[in-house]
């Protein structure tokens, strides 16, 4: 915020050099961005002749342009007054107030109010001013205060309104009372209204934006802009002034949705005092009555109590302020701090019981209360002491592992780790997987940023895209992360685990000739993942992915996630060369483990026997593999698949399976005919099971 020092001190002078008081205010949380000298900011190049002086006047001189980076629970600081008090706290100077006495009624006409919904609009102050001079100058003084707070001069009803705003923090509108028809209303947008507003623009209007309107269009959004029926001419005389508190719910993410940003709803969003409504209309009356003349009727004020912001009272404790800060701080200081900020409040013995003021949106709880303690007070004053510190030796269960180790795994493995927004497109969203329901984001950051992602499958892709436009062709990323859903009332943000392999399995080397990975490479990085529990696949399906390269991924038979390549319809919207291999899954899943389990290393050798099994096409490998170690043959280590065989020799729909079979005892050599006996068990399961035959 951008404000003149002169005017700031003719409500707060504090005895402090302009140096020292911008010091005060960044010590007081308030980081004074720049202190630029008037003669500098408005005369870029001052210059005169020798013995000369610059033509400049006594409020032109000995002043400053002060910018202040208010933070954003600050709302109350946007404003000439808010400021002062702050000033007025952190220094101990007196404040003084702006003298607004209640205007003299000269007629008793006044337009119907009705608000449709309370709840959006608690208060909604207004009045009728007639007989005014719209082409009446604005004042010097007046032009002078706005164009140092980065306001230009427009005519004399608006700069007024814009005065009033900058120095109570309360926006008003003054509507041409000639352009209304009827009752003002305030009422969210009904369907296929349109808004002309002031610059030109025609806005089409959703269902949840709030208007101001009268028995026949809208006027206005509320809190934001005017429309193009609610603007002040030169040929005005008879103005609707009107100065509202606005519920910040029904203006935040507006602006962004439409694109610019108003000083109103800067400062609506931010919740204003929604006391001072009715005051700012009267300062505003008694400013338009002097310079632009005319008579003021009735003052509505409607209010509707139960939909104003609750003030509930916070208990403070003398010892919970001692322990957060570190620091003793007598009652009697407290009670000065508590007074110098404005704050309401009783004692209680050692303890305070405070009501928040209605311009102070950000005290709600007691540790808001003791961070006011302690600015006022003064960090510096706070000694540096360093506090007593056990540690403890945490139990690390043997069966649960990090995802840290999971993390360090997938890096070994050659895969590289990447972090990008939990917001993303609906539209991107939709194109993955066009029945899911994301959870949509009530402020977004950015227009395109309106949802909450689903999947990982957003940030991987836009990765892959941000790679291949800077030639680079082989990426392996994973990234650990949330998503959202939800179901009827019920949010949920599971932990997942997304990868996506892109382009040559292994980098560019003269030992290996060059192909792209695939399903079974990117699988067989799950397994070592997985590790030493059993991970399988399981034919399936996933909108976002290929209808034949898709798999539900299995840890110990319950599946927790899926693998496979992007669908070709996606390849095709992505302007992919050819289509990655992705994966996603439950990272819970992965951090449970098995105790480590010993046996004896037998010193007698191992045998191996090769069998080739016949089965039907539509039966996995690995639903035969799981077969063959759930019947637990005796003497069995271990059986593997090593080689898929489809074509001549075979009939149509079958294919052969080349299976090792590792077998071993730990106290003995086992007989040809155990042998046997063992390799016949398996291939009983494999004809029972699966109608599959010993390859001739």
């Amino acid at each position: 915020m951008k404000f003149s020092e002169q005017w700031l001190r003719s409500l707060c002078n504090p005895p402090l050099t302009t140096a020292e008081l911008c010091d005060k205010l960044t010590m007081g949380g308030f980081e004074v961005e720049s202190a630029v000298p008037v003669d500098a900011s408005e005369n870029p190049l001052p210059t005169a002749t020798s013995g000369g002086t610059l033509l400049l006047d006594a409020g032109t001189r000995d002043d400053t342009e002060i910018d202040v980076n208010t933070t954003p629970n600050r709302a109350d600081c946007l404003s000439l007054v808010g400021m002062a008090r702050e000033v007025s706290a952190l220094s101990g100077a007196a404040l003084h107030s702006i003298p607004t006495a209640a205007t003299a009624v000269a007629f008793a006409s006044s337009r119907t109010l009705r608000v449709e919904d309370p709840a959006s609009c608690p208060r909604f102050a207004a009045r009728l001013i007639d007989g005014i001079n719209a082409m009446s100058p604005t004042p010097e003084w007046m032009q002078r205060r706005l164009r140092r707070s980065g306001l230009r001069s427009i005519s004399a009803v608006v700069d007024i309104t814009n005065y009033v705003m900058m120095e109570c923090g309360q926006p008003l509108h003054a509507y041409d009372d000639r352009l209304l028809a009827g009752t003002v209303v305030v009422r969210f947008a009904r369907p296929g209204e349109q808004l002309p507003l002031l610059n030109g623009e025609i806005l089409n209007l959703e269902s949840d934006y709030l208007l101001v309107a009268d028995d026949k269009k809208p006027l206005g959004l509320a809190g934001i802009m005017g429309g193009k029926d609610s603007g002040i001419g030169d040929d005005t005389t008879r103005v609707y002034l009107e100065g509202a508190f606005w519920n910040p719910a029904v203006i935040q993410g507006r602006m962004r949705r439409l694109g610019f940003v108003t000083d109103a709803g800067y400062r609506f969003e931010r919740g204003i005092d929604f006391n001072g409504c009715a005051h700012a209309v009267e300062r505003a009356t008694q400013l338009i009555l002097e310079i632009c003349g005319g008579a003021a009727g009735p003052l509505t004020d409607a209010v509707s109590p139960p939909d104003l912001p609750r003030r509930d009272r916070v208990r403070v404790r003398t010892a919970r302020v001692a322990r957060l800060l570190g620091v003793k701080i007598e009652r009697t200081r407290i009670a000065d701090i508590f007074t110098r900020l404005g704050l309401e409040f009783s004692a209680e013995g050692d303890e305070f019981v405070v009501t928040p003021p209605s311009f102070r949106f950000d005290l709600s709880i007691e540790e808001d209360f003791i961070e006011e303690i302690a600015r006022i007070f003064g960090y510096d004053a706070i000694p540096a002491t360093l506090g007593a510190h056990a540690a403890y030796m945490l139990p690390e269960p043997e069966c649960v592992r990090s995802l840290d180790v999971v993390k360090q795994q997938l890096v070994a493995l050659d895969w590289q780790e990447i972090v990008t927004f939990s917001f993303v497109s609906s539209a991107t969203e939709a194109t993955l997987d066009p029945g899911v329901q994301p959870v949509r984001v009530v402020n977004p950051i950015a227009s395109q940023l309106d949802v909450m992602r689903s999947s990982l499958l957003p940030g991987l892709l836009t990765t892959l895209k941000t790679n291949l436009n800077r030639q680079q062709t082989r990426v392996r990323v994973f990234e650990l992360g949330r998503t959202f859903s939800r179901n009827g009332d019920r949010y949920a943000q599971p932990l997942r685990l997304g990868g996506l392999a892109y382009g040559s399995v292994a980098p560019e080397q003269w030992g290996d000739r060059l192909r792209n990975v695939d399903f079974f490479d990117v699988k067989g990085d799950l397994e070592i993942l997985g590790g030493p529990r059993c991970l399988a696949t399981q034919r399936g399906v996933h909108p976002a992915l290929h209808p034949g390269r898709a798999a539900h991924v299995q840890l110990d038979g319950a599946v927790c996630g899926w693998l496979g390549e992007l669908h070709p319809r996606l390849v095709r919207h992505f302007d992919l060369p050819h289509a990655p291999v992705l994966f996603e899954l439950d990272a819970a899943a992965l951090t449970k483990g098995a105790l480590p389990a010993g046996k004896p290393v037998s010193t007698l050798p191992i045998v191996r026997r090769d069998i080739a099994i016949v089965i039907p096409e539509e039966v996995a490998a690995g639903t035969v593999l799981a077969a063959l170690e759930a019947v637990r043959a005796p003497h069995v280590e271990a059986v593997r698949l090593f080689d898929v065989y489809r074509g001549p020799g075979l009939r149509e729909g079958r294919k052969s399976l080349a299976i090792l079979v590792l077998m071993q005892d730990t106290s003995r050599t086992l007989t040809d005919a155990e042998i046997d006996a063992t390799v016949a068990t398996l291939l009983r399961v494999v004809s029972d099971q699966f109608g599959g035959s010993l390859r001739s």
